[in-house]
């Protein structure tokens, strides 16, 4: 028979749709999927083409609305980050026009700048490593409802698409710590529903930059999982890493990167925030979802809000349970084909 904790805790991860989809308030989803549709004097509006339809995989998408697991204890990826995505200042494109993933391959579209990891709703989300909430918010546009975490040395992670953030800003959070409860919230959803699989959408920034965690096949690119290119979840001792090393934020390049942001909201929201660290997670958010907020000098100049430059190094680990799962399988190599080493 089942425990009473684990009965609770299926009773925690159940997410209704309305919740999953991250439509509420109404109000503001509309606001923010006429800014994606239409654009304004700063953000270009977003682009879609027949190629988008590639998105929708039912395959895939069904079983996991419908609670399932199609790919068993394995995550299916169907989307991996694009080492020729366009200029921002072209826009957010969901087409398939020049595409590359880190095996060289398609798996991806034109603006994709993170990993998605397919998974039914009410999965719960966990730490990637050991860090501090930087920031828990919802843009409707961009990504939905979503959870920032620091984790020193130039390295933060986004949860993109959750249902239900269960974590605060300025908490500590231990390596394979419960954060979230994944959903699909953001307009791509709505759009897609129920053809497009619902998933968390996972950045890694490096010293403010968008990068792969994955090392490109045939590359000396350290990979950022500790398990080269592999990732799986934290276990056993594992759990109990908590090493953390202080980010130093510049607060110099800070304020420069208020200062050069000319969208109004945008900059009223930075200045506002009480702390450095709220300061920093609304910078590193403006700054690498809203890119044409800022002045064009201000971008090329880097936009680190880092005091020191941070190396690559293995740092994170598959940000689920390893009681829901053991790795990824690539949507593209459904039989999840070992992958090559570099060299």
């Amino acid at each position: 028979m089942a425990s009473e904790s684990s009965i609770s805790h299926a009773r925690e991860r159940r997410v209704g749709l309305i919740e999953a989809l991250g439509v509420t308030p109404v109000g503001k989803a509309l606001a923010e999927a006429r800014l994606a549709l239409g654009g304004d004097d700063s953000t270009p509006r977003s682009r879609f083409g027949l190629s988008t339809l590639r998105q929708l995989r039912p395959r895939w998408a069904v079983p996991l609305w419908l609670g399932m697991r199609p790919a068993g204890r394995r995550v299916p990826v169907t989307n991996l980050y694009n080492y020729r995505q366009p200029p921002p200042e072209m826009g957010w494109s969901v087409r398939v026009t020049d595409v590359e993933d880190f095996r060289g391959r398609a798996n991806t579209y034109d603006s994709h700048n993170g990993t998605d990891f397919a998974i039914p709703p009410g999965t719960d989300v966990v730490a990637a490593a050991p860090g501090v909430v930087l920031r828990v918010s919802s843009e409707y546009h961009r990504g939905g409802r979503k959870v920032l975490l620091d984790h020193g040395l130039g390295v933060v992670t986004t949860y993109n698409h959750l249902a239900r953030p269960l974590v605060r800003a300025g908490q500590r959070v231990r390596r394979g710590e419960r954060i979230a409860l994944s959903g699909y919230s953001g307009l791509d959803a709505l759009a897609g529903f129920p053809w497009a699989p619902p998933h968390v959408h996972f950045n890694v920034w490096l010293d403010g930059r968008y990068v792969d965690p994955f090392s490109p096949v045939g590359s000396d690119v350290p990979s950022l999982w500790r398990r080269h290119n592999q990732p799986i979840p934290a276990r056993g001792t594992d759990l109990d890493d908590d090493r953390l090393d202080p980010t130093r934020w510049d607060e110099g390049r800070l304020a420069n990167a208020i200062a050069a942001c000319t969208h109004d909201g945008g900059r009223a929201e930075m200045s506002g925030a009480r702390t450095v660290e709220e300061r920093a997670g609304a910078a590193l958010l403006q700054l690498c979802y809203f890119p044409t907020r800022f002045e064009r000098a201000a971008r090329s100049d880097g936009l680190s809000l880092y005091a020191t430059r941070s190396p690559r190094r293995p740092l994170l680990d598959l940000p689920f349970s390893w009681r829901d799962y053991d790795g990824v399988v690539f949507v593209d190599d459904p039989e999840g084909a070992s992958l090559t080493r570099r060299g």
